[in-house]
């Protein structure tokens, strides 16, 4: 019931119709578990469809009715029994590892989920659909409740007893395999429905994004991404110079001695408690450490060997992002002198990631050695970009650094003030000559590029991540400290093992402060 007043002012109670939205949510206890629609092309595999529609494809409410105009009169259901079936079978396929990628239909249809998939892996495909013409279209439209799996095809007798077992055996069929030449062919009982290429359908899927990206954001970075989408690609991969099981800070770590790091972080920051993490499994005692904490005295830089200034949103970042921080240093001379005493002390380090990065590259006339760092200002795409990319370790005098030159390896930006902004070309060139650019953005072929998307932010040369003279100092705008473990990383080559690549740089510190 609600209150409704007529045209002579009386109230009167009326009756409104009433939307109950029902929402969910659950922990994952472990990421390494979940499944994604990535498909595996690496061996012979199949589709399948496990239809909890029961092959009733009712087209009520779908995409497909509303492109036509129509709502239509009979929706998808689905009985609960046949739920719980399907949460415990694919449970017990999840816990014996059957399970190579996993895709729900109820969104777009069968068709969309398949393509989806096809497009995660830059793959073509196979599809049969054991129906005619006239009824086919429902099949790859209807929104029912059903899942898509991945198996493999000498595992799919295994798969297809345990599905029998949950009483889910007469609900599942094959319909499509992976191909590796990006064609995509859907075929009937008699008729061939679609001959196509990947490129050109993900083209059509992303058209309608695209052309508000075009219009909304920085319109040649969004010609270069859908242009991207066609573009020969070998995918991300990473390679490295060294070992990622490799802990060369384990003598250290024997000793029992964790030297102390300020985890530094100012109002709107957000990345300390990984900065904190990643430290800490190096062998340090981290310490969170607030600029309020430094203004108080509470906290003295004397007290630490190394300071970590962290990424996030100080100050909403609407002073210049990180350059905003650094102004409560450079405006109070008790805190410039603070800052500049660690920064000159031979036995102190510093990183600045993200927000820390731009505010480290702020305080550059208190750092010895930075001479033509540049500072960092707005993605030339116009938007703040929160990706995986990927960025090769360059020779350079980086502390942090040292082993890894010459690796590949992705990682996650997330910036809106990532454009590395020099005073002319000849303060990046004198940079790059003299060693102190230690990261550089590269794409899937391992080029150094400033085209969007491999480059995020459009810094000349792809360069992202610098060094002071002596390598003590270091900033960068990508994250390490949010990749350290393999299992945060959105994708990572299958043999890395519980520490990613990047769990080496937080290991050179400890190494360097012996």
């Amino acid at each position: 019931m609600r209150t409704q007043w007529d045209d002579a002012g009386e109230a009167k109670a009326v009756t409104a119709p009433v939307s109950l939205i029902v929402s969910a949510f659950a922990p994952v206890g472990d990421a390494r578990e979940t499944l994604t629609p990535e498909l595996v092309r690496d061996e012979a595999t199949s589709l399948l469809l496990i239809d909890l529609g029961r092959g009733e494809n009712r087209l009520g409410g779908s995409v497909l009715a509303q492109t036509y105009g129509q709502l239509g009169n009979t929706v998808p259901d689905v009985t609960p029994e046949d739920v719980r079936c399907l949460f415990e079978a694919i449970n017990e396929l999840k816990s014996e590892r059957l399970i190579q990628a996993y895709h729900d239909r109820s969104d777009g249809g069968l068709l969309v989920a398949l393509l989806e998939m096809a497009f995660a892996a830059r793959c073509g495909l196979d599809v049969q659909i054991d129906a005619e013409v006239d009824t086919a279209v429902s099949g790859l439209f209807s929104e029912e409740i059903g899942v898509v799996i991945q198996v493999a095809d000498s595992t799919l007798d295994a798969v297809l007893s345990i599905l029998a077992k949950h009483q889910l055996d007469t609900l599942t069929s094959i319909v499509a395999k992976p191909r590796l030449d990006e064609r995509v062919v859907v075929n009937t009982v008699s008729f061939e429905l679609i001959d196509s290429r990947r490129g050109a359908l993900q083209q059509l899927w992303a058209q309608n994004s695209f052309v508000i990206q075009r219009d909304r954001d920085n319109a040649e970075c969004a010609d270069q991404e859908y242009a991207d989408i066609v573009a020969p690609n070998p995918g991300l991969s990473a390679s490295l110079s060294f070992s990622a099981s490799e802990d060369v800070a384990a003598p250290m770590i024997a000793t029992g001695v964790r030297p102390k790091i300020a985890i530094l972080r100012e109002q709107g920051v957000n990345g300390q408690a990984e900065m904190a993490a990643a430290f800490d499994r190096a062998g340090f005692e981290s310490i969170d450490v607030h600029m309020s904490d430094l203004k108080s005295g509470r906290r003295q830089l004397a007290e630490f060997k190394g300071l970590a200034a962290c990424g996030g949103f100080s100050y909403g970042d609407v002073l210049g992002a990180g350059e905003g921080w650094a102004k409560g240093v450079l405006f109070d001379a008790a805190m410039s002198d603070q800052f500049q005493a660690f920064f000159e002390r031979d036995d102190s380090f510093a990183l600045g990631v993200c927000n820390g990065c731009q505010m480290l590259s702020a305080l550059a006339p208190l750092i010895p050695g930075t001479e033509h760092w540049p500072r960092f200002a707005r993605n030339v795409s116009e938007q703040y970009e929160a990706r995986l990319v990927r960025v090769r370790v360059e020779e350079s005098s980086s502390i942090l650094m040292a082993g890894m030159e010459g690796s590949e390896l992705p990682i996650v930006v997330a910036h809106g003030e990532g454009r590395a902004q020099f005073k002319n070309v000849a303060s990046a060139a004198q940079l790059e000559n003299a060693g102190r650019v230690s990261l550089r953005y590269v794409d899937n072929h391992g080029q150094q590029t400033e085209a969007f998307p491999a480059n995020p932010n459009g810094s000349l040369n792809g360069i992202t991540g610098l060094c002071n003279t002596d390598g003590s100092v270091n900033i960068m705008m990508p994250h390490p400290e949010r990749v350290f473990r393999t299992v945060q990383m959105s994708w990572a080559p299958k043999e890395w093992p519980e520490d990613s690549g990047w769990m080496r740089l937080f290991r050179n510190a400890r190494v360097w402060v012996n």
